[in-house]
């Protein structure tokens, strides 16, 4: 069974007149079925208004179906007395750090969700140092937040829904605010908590490079799943991302367009490196 399934999802917004009042309904998510296997490291793409974030918001039980169900970890996230386990087992990282932010020192604030846990004073410290140790950000933990980079704050909010020894973590477009050093950070931060601690990831993102080392990519459109497989079965379909209003990876773009061209080219071509070698291979045939 997996860690985080949907079945049937579906979930709408009311919407409202100037008054107040009920004038309809809008369908965010439509009919998804989402398997996520402990361990994986998950990818959900999609544009503005396509559902990837709703989707995301059920995973933590901050929204309810309206249809359907979603578990984590075999809890049903629409039971109210399942709330604050489902919240432990599945962290959440939103895309402002700031508004996740509320220590006066970095210590402090990856602390608070453990204490709010009931956690005993030693084993919170314990956590503490464990969690700032795994996200790089030892060094800082008595620096204010407010003096760090918008990466090193994302990796302290990071570790502070570590510090509540979830089993997955959602990464609710975690990148979005940041430069593309701070980016860098986050995704070889969120990628080692994979690799090393085995610890399951949903990466919600409009960035294609931050996805192509994923185990599955899920593309939402207009709340519906349009596509879903590894990231080379995805990004070989570069018409249909493009259809979809997406990018792909630029390496992967210059490939596509050198193999129209006529150069033998693989289908997908994912990394810098890889395009190196398939140029250099073209070249010997």
């Amino acid at each position: 069974m997996g860690i985080i399934t949907a079945k049937n999802l579906i979930y709408e917004y009311l919407r409202r007149d100037d008054e107040g009042n009920v004038c309809g309904k809008t369908r965010a998510v439509d009919c998804v079925d989402v398997d996520v296997r402990p361990g994986e490291f998950i990818s959900i793409l999609g544009h503005n208004g396509s559902g990837k974030s709703t989707l995301a918001k059920h995973i933590n039980a901050i929204l309810s179906p309206t249809e359907g169900e979603v578990c984590v970890d075999g809890l049903n996230t629409a039971d109210p007395a399942n709330t604050w386990e489902v919240r432990q087992r599945a962290g959440m990282v939103f895309q402002n750090p700031d508004n996740q932010i509320i220590g006066q020192l970095v210590e402090e604030d990856v602390g608070f969700g453990p204490e709010n846990l009931g956690v005993p004073t030693p084993e919170i410290w314990e956590r503490v140092n464990e969690s700032l140790r795994l996200l790089g950000m030892l060094d800082f933990r008595m620096r204010s937040p407010n003096k760090l980079s918008g990466g090193q704050k994302q990796r302290v909010s990071i570790a502070g829904v570590l510090a509540m020894h979830p089993k997955c973590i959602i990464l609710d477009e975690p990148t979005a605010m940041l430069d593309p050093n701070g980016r860098k950070e986050v995704i070889r931060a969120a990628r080692a908590l994979n690799d090393v601690e085995k610890i399951t990831i949903v990466l919600i993102t409009h960035y294609m490079e931050e996805t192509i080392y994923s185990d599955k990519i899920i593309v939402m459109d207009k709340g519906h799943v349009a596509m879903q497989g590894t990231p080379k079965e995805i990004f070989s379909q570069v018409e249909k991302l493009q259809e979809l209003r997406l990018n792909v990876p630029q390496v992967t773009l210059l490939a596509h367009e050198l193999k129209k061209q006529g150069m033998p080219i693989p289908d997908c071509v994912l990394t810098r490196k890889e395009l190196r070698e398939a140029i250099k291979d073209a070249f010997k045939s």
